[in-house]
């Protein structure tokens, strides 16, 4: 499968390490080119703006967002929603609010594009061990993507919940425990 990562910070860059492993292709942007550029010459496509994420992907095109929650995810989906077309799938793995999934959903659901929440565990362990996910969305979507979340994670590590907001309420739980 083909799929852009945004945010290559420790977690980011190492699932897209993971990615391409599998033998998924990767188009890896972030703020800094510096990133990108590593993730680049470990063979994953460079993205240099948002803008150039959507010709350098097939139709349904898979965006996952490895950002910090909060307004940097706003931001950055307001601009995906720009861009990208009905069909086309986000998928935020990042420490998000269940509330704020529920919410982004609808938003993208406007524009005909569909949004998985992904909580994700595994820390820097993640890229050898791989990762545990906590998955929300529509269940149709999960399994068109499930390919995905087989290669990032270890053998049975990862769990469809429900709709939009049910990973990460579950990934909040796990962090609770």
């Amino acid at each position: 499968m083909k799929l852009a990562v945004i945010g290559l910070g420790r977690m980011g860059m190492n699932m897209a390490r993971r990615l391409l492993r599998g033998g998924h292709e990767v188009v890896a942007y972030n703020r800094t080119t510096r990133k990108t550029e590593e993730i680049a010459g470990e063979g994953a496509v460079a993205a240099y703006s948002l803008s150039d994420i959507p010709e350098k992907l097939p139709s349904p095109r898979v965006v996952w967002i490895m950002l910090p929650a909060g307004p940097a995810v706003d931001d950055h989906l307001l601009r995906l929603m720009e861009i990208l077309a009905p069909g086309d799938i986000v998928i935020d793995g990042g420490n998000t609010y269940f509330k704020d999934d529920i919410r982004r959903a609808e938003l993208l659901a406007q524009r005909g594009i569909g949004f998985m929440d992904v909580g994700v565990s595994g820390g820097i362990w993640g890229l050898k061990a791989g990762y545990c996910m906590m998955i929300g969305g529509p269940g149709e979507t999960f399994q068109f993507l499930e390919p995905l979340f087989r290669t990032l994670a270890p053998k049975e590590g990862y769990l469809y919940c429900g709709p939009a907001g049910a990973g990460h309420f579950v990934k909040m739980v796990h962090n609770g425990i």
